[in-house]
Formats: C-alpha cells, structure tokens, sequence
C-alpha cells in the first residue's frame, strides 16, 4: 500500500502523479466502468487496485513513457497486471504470505507467481527455495521459453560485501557466466536489500540483451540513487529511529538479522502493530525477544487488530509490554523510554509505519534525514 498519499502508487521519472491527472484518469476510468456495467460487459465493479491499475495504464499512456514498470498487488496469475506483455517477467524471493489466497506452500505460491510468465519474455528469478525454482523453471518451458532467456539470479549473480552500515552498504557483484562485474553503492539498509539489487542488476542487463541501451554507469547511478520509504528507514538520531514495515515471517527475520550485525547491546524500544490477515504470532516471536521494551498500538485502518487484542495474541513473546491504543501517543512514549544510544522501531504493519511517517514529518518538516543518502556515495571502481 502506498505510506502517505495514494499518488505514491502511480509516478512518471520519480515524481507522483499530480493530483489533477488523478483526478482526470479517475474520471475517465470511472466512465467507462460505470457505462461496461450498464451495458452488462462488466458483471461486478472492478475493486480497488483494478481501477488504480487501469488509471496507471491510462496515466502512463497519456505521458507517453517508454518504459513502465509494474509491481503485481497479490500473486501474478490472477492479479490485474496480468494483462500486459512485458519485456521482463521478474519474479523476487518467494516466501510464505497470503496464504489463504496463494496456497498453504512453497510450490502453490511459486506458481501464483509464476502466472506473469509469458512466451517470448525474459525470466528474471529470484527465488531461493529450489521447489520455488523448479516450478518456474518449469512454466518457463512450458511456454517455449528456453535457458538462455532464464535467469536464476541466486545462481548466476554473487554479491560481496565490502562495507555494511547501518544507512547501507558497498558491495562487489559479479557474474561468473560471462565475467561481468560492477562495485556498487546501495543506500538502503538490511543485506537482504543486496540480493534485490542483484535482481534489479540482472533485469537491467537482460535488457540490454533486448536492445534496450541500459548501460553500466546507469545501473550504478539508479542504485546509487535509490531510495526505499518505510523499509529500514532512518527518520532520526539520537536516538536513532526506523520506520520498518515488515509484516510477515521473512520480513521480520531479515530485521531480527538487522539488529543482531548493526543493534546488538543497544536498547531496542519496539512500536507495533498488525493488520488481521497476518502471521503476527510468528512476527511477534521472531522480534519481541530482542526488545528491551514492545508498546503494542495499531494503525488507522479498519484491517488493524485492536491494541487489546493484540496482546491476547502476542504478550507472551516479551518481557517488557505495554498497551497504547493511539499510534502517535505509543510512539511519543517509546521516544520517552529511549535514552539517546537507544534504538526506536516502527513495525508491524505498512499503514502504521505509512500513518506515524506522515506524523512525523508534520511534525518535523524542514528535517531532511527522510531523504538523506549514504555519505561518500561517489563512484568506487
């Protein structure tokens, strides 16, 4: 979900659509949904992400981009992205989520996602678990697509990492199959970020292998440049606070991991919250011990589990709990118990990272720290 403004979800070189060119888009899909539905083409009104999807077509076709990207909302198979023919089908690591619409294991959800698989595509493939692979290895070449125009990224790339931080990382990536090789700067935090680096690099240079003149230097400049709202997001110091919308199993291992390389022997004031459909239970297992302190809230959205009922579910996994129903109350009161070498971590939910966000920069709005790079991001060879 978008964190603050619903224009976050449809942008042209970067910036948001405006907010008249929402309105125009919505206007026009609108109107034509409500004139399918009286003429009885369209059965049900198209939901939420169907007509956002379909104002990106219309919003992007209008601005006469040349080149778009879409992020599929759930799955890949059934999802509303899947109407396109792409250049690239990239699938990124496959895990436990949505369970109840996606399958109860690895093969199931990796053949959701395996669904944006089209003949004549490029396959960019992230995935890690080898059942995951082989069932995208398999729709591949039932679509006639062979190995040269597969690429299984944890296979074909390798990453070295030459300094990790806390705001981000240096790393050395290489491609043994053919010798190619690139020093990057990535900004982002979390060594997790890497290996999605390493997808992004090979997409990039599947393209230019499709006549697209996506050269070294711009691949090292777009992740240079890259910035991540609300993933290990540092809004500021003294003490340190991130905003971490890790929701599910695989997220919050990968921010348990965090803590443990860049936290371990601080204080960690931990600000929480969930959303129903969730393995919260598990999240909360995964985090709760490592937090000197957990301040249970929840979003403003009618998904949130309530602050009560929350800790019904999840006060087991810490020591130290306390219930504040009101995001910004729960958050002003970790910032209370946090001494300046502490850590405060905003998790648990999208919507409650995306609502305290918004909060603080109301709050805040001439600190840049939300925009800050990582320093000495010049180019390393």
């Amino acid at each position: 979900p978008h964190l603050e403004r619903i224009n976050e979800r449809i942008r042209v070189n970067g910036l948001e659509i405006y907010d008249h060119d929402f309105a125009s888009s919505f206007t026009r899909v609108h109107s034509l949904i409500e004139q399918m539905l009286a003429s009885g083409e369209l059965a049900a009104h198209p939901t939420f992400f169907e007509c956002l999807t379909a104002m990106a077509f219309d919003h992007f076709l209008r601005a006469r981009v040349e080149f778009s990207v879409y992020e599929v909302g759930l799955g890949g198979r059934l999802d509303a992205t899947n109407v396109l023919q792409p250049e690239l089908a990239v699938i990124t690591s496959i895990d436990f989520d949505h369970e109840e619409f996606l399958g109860h294991s690895i093969p199931e959800i990796a053949a959701e996602k395996a669904g944006i698989i089209k003949p004549g595509v490029t396959v960019i493939c992230a995935a890690e678990h080898p059942e995951a692979i082989s069932v995208v290895r398999q729709r591949a070449a039932e679509l006639g697509i062979g190995p040269e125009n597969f690429v299984d990224v944890p296979a074909d790339y390798r990453a070295y990492i030459v300094e990790d931080t806390p705001e981000g990382m240096r790393a050395r990536v290489q491609c043994p199959r053919d010798a190619w090789r690139l020093d990057i700067t990535l900004p982002l935090a979390g060594r997790f970020q890497v290996g999605n680096a390493l997808t992004a690099i090979a997409s990039a240079r599947a393209l230019q292998l499709r006549r697209f003149p996506l050269v070294d230097d711009a691949i090292y400049s777009g992740l240079a440049a890259v910035r991540w709202p609300g993933r290990l997001e540092r809004i500021a110091e003294r003490p340190d606070i991130y905003l971490d919308g890790t929701h599910n199993p695989a997220g919050a291992r990968e921010l348990a991991a965090f803590w443990q390389r860049h936290f371990s022997g601080t204080a960690i004031h931990l600000v929480f919250g969930a959303v129903r459909d969730k393995a919260v239970d598990e999240v909360a297992g995964l985090l709760f011990p490592h937090a000197a302190s957990v301040i249970l809230t929840a979003a403003r959205t009618s998904r949130a589990i309530s602050p009560p009922a929350l800790a019904d579910l999840v006060a087991h996994h810490a020591a130290n709990i306390e219930v504040v129903a009101e995001p910004e109350l729960a958050f002003e009161r970790a910032l209370e118990r946090a001494h300046p070498d502490d850590v405060v971590f905003v998790t648990g939910s999208l919507f409650l990272v995306g609502d305290l966000r918004r909060w603080w920069r109301a709050r805040h709005p001439l600190d840049h720290g939300l925009d800050r790079a990582v320093p000495g991001a010049e180019r390393h060879r």
